[in-house]
């Protein structure tokens, strides 16, 4: 992986402000910081501020796994070009598998009554069985996908001290992520997230430029910022050179 501020990636960043490029973005952990409750996150002023220069100037999209109305109360005042939900599950025009969803609850609420720390956050379309506050989270982890193979048509994976169960015939991050690109007829995709449920839109083909926060081995990403707090410096950097780059 390559750390995209540095300087010999900024040929990188240049093809990106030159390009009409999608600018797409995952939230918790990327555009806010990770919290120790998901109703606490929140952005920064300052990426707020610049998230809402860099939609003025580029087509950009969020791919949350937040629930699309959650994700869109977060992002309220910076107007985008598309918001999407529930790991690219939950379009604007999505219809919800409601029956579904309410049924792995229901299993996997009674299966983990008895692990304190454990709780089951419903987002209509997905579910996500958070164990950060349990003390014995390997266990827990272990016994989360043990009630979710049981489960029919279901999809999980893990993330930061989360399991997440999505239809498994929803579509993915990176079927949203192309989707969008195609829609908006971008020629060039530049893609920021942090965690396993990004790995798909890492993994786009074509003109993307797959950036993780965090450095690791084993991922999809070619690029990485250090730390959350540097997507102000990449959004920054993009808002100035394009409002540079009077040709585009």
């Amino acid at each position: 992986m390559n750390y995209l501020l540095s300087r010999a990636s900024r040929p990188i960043i240049t093809r990106l402000v030159h390009e009409r490029t999608l600018c797409a973005f995952d939230f918790d952990g990327t555009l806010s910081p990770i919290v120790e409750h998901p109703d606490q996150a929140g952005m920064r002023n300052r990426t707020r501020d610049l998230l809402g220069r860099l939609a003025s100037l580029y087509p950009c999209i969020v791919v949350s796994g937040r629930s699309r109305a959650d994700v869109l109360d977060k992002l309220s005042g910076v107007h985008l070009a598309s918001v999407i939900g529930n790991h690219g599950a939950e379009s604007e025009t999505t219809s919800e598998p409601r029956s579904l969803v309410a049924k792995w609850r229901a299993a996997l609420e009674l299966e983990l009554r008895s692990m304190p720390g454990v709780w089951v956050e419903d987002k209509g379309f997905s579910l996500a069985v958070h164990y950060r506050q349990c003390t014995q989270k390997a266990e827990a982890r272990r016994q989360i996908f043990a009630v979710a193979d049981k489960l029919k048509h279901v999809h999980a994976f893990g993330g930061k001290q989360v399991v997440n169960l999505v239809p498994d015939m929803a579509p993915n991050k990176g079927d949203a992520l192309a989707a969008e690109r195609d829609r908006l007829e971008c020629n060039c995709v530049l893609f920021v997230g942090d965690d396993e449920n990004d790995e798909e839109a890492f993994a786009l083909g074509g003109n993307t430029v797959p950036v993780r926060i965090g450095r690791k081995q084993r991922s999809h990403a070619r690029y990485y910022l250090r730390t959350q707090a540097e997507i102000d410096e990449l959004l920054e950097l993009l808002v100035r050179l394009r409002e540079h780059n009077t040709s585009v």
